[in-house]
């Protein structure tokens, strides 16, 4: 499957920047000014000249084009062919504008999991960034019932690369928890790390929701919302907040960090965050 794509400028990565043509999100928000706001200034705040950075379903390479630039070392997984070739030329174009500097990014044209093969991948039409991986002989969701799928290839973290790793981001619409299993020794390597991961009961696959925070929380990760004042959040806290959105489309962005600063964002936000979280349920 082929998209057609456009080149923008996007004003918060300073760099003409590819994107899908027809996606309905990711492509006019980068056009506006930046994507995922909250989680770009979290995500940048972590960054540092030299740091590695491991990126799991990197779609167009947002995340992984704003570690060249800080000087970081990514790897991107992406398993869509079409989207991962996207990708591979905006870390390109990224890595030129770095040509004095120390970033740099590797590509792996692959689905972060728990173990190696292939699978099938359900694409939606209009938010190109919401393409889902299915279980052995499962249909596709609901919401994607009458989407394209292909097959594409699975493979384990560990199989690929070796931590450790500054920055960690999960975002594989629903199979965070697999592509965590199959990063475990990159995990162990990186006792100091921040953590990005969407946590979307709806299609979260192989754990349940309130499991899967608690396992990060025992694993030494401070979590909270990737807000613009984030605050610590006990896991039944998450998925209470979580339960109020709509469940096919309320997901949340979370951000943790494990021996590293939880609030980075300087003193004004993290006095917001306190007044948050004393409001907030």
């Amino acid at each position: 499957m082929d998209f057609a794509t456009r080149t923008v400028h996007a004003p918060a990565l300073g760099i003409e920047f590819e994107v899908l043509a027809d996606d309905a999100l990711i492509g006019p928000a980068i056009e506006r000014g930046t994507w995922e706001e909250h989680e770009t200034r979290l995500f940048q705040a972590h960054l540092r000249p030299g740091a590695r950075v491991l990126d799991l379903g990197a779609n167009i390479g947002w995340y992984g084009a704003l570690a060249v630039l800080a000087g970081a070392e990514v790897h991107c997984f992406e398993p869509v062919p079409a989207i991962a070739e996207v990708c591979r030329r905006n870390l390109e174009r990224a890595q030129r504008a770095r040509r004095d500097g120390p970033g740099r990014a590797t590509l792996h044209q692959v689905a972060a999991a728990e173990r190696s093969g292939t699978a099938r991948i359900v694409l939606a039409r209009h938010n190109h960034g919401d393409n889902r991986v299915l279980d052995d002989g499962a249909a596709a969701p609901r919401d994607l019932a009458d989407a394209e799928s292909l097959e594409i290839e699975l493979a384990r973290v560990d199989e690929r690369v070796a931590g450790p790793f500054r920055v960690i981001k999960v975002d594989t619409q629903g199979s965070e928890a697999l592509a965590l299993r199959g990063a475990e020794r990159a995990l162990a390597a990186s006792p100091a790390c921040a953590l990005f991961v969407e946590f979307w009961p709806y299609a979260l696959r192989g754990v349940e929701p309130l499991e899967f925070l608690r396992s990060l929380q025992r694993a030494g990760f401070t979590l909270g919302k990737a807000s613009a004042a984030p605050y610590p959040m006990a896991p039944e806290r998450i998925l209470m907040q979580t339960a109020r959105r709509d469940p096919v489309r309320g997901g949340i962005d979370l951000y943790g960090t494990r021996a590293l600063p939880f609030h980075v964002l300087g003193p004004a936000a993290r006095v917001r965050a306190c007044v948050r979280s004393w409001r907030e349920e």
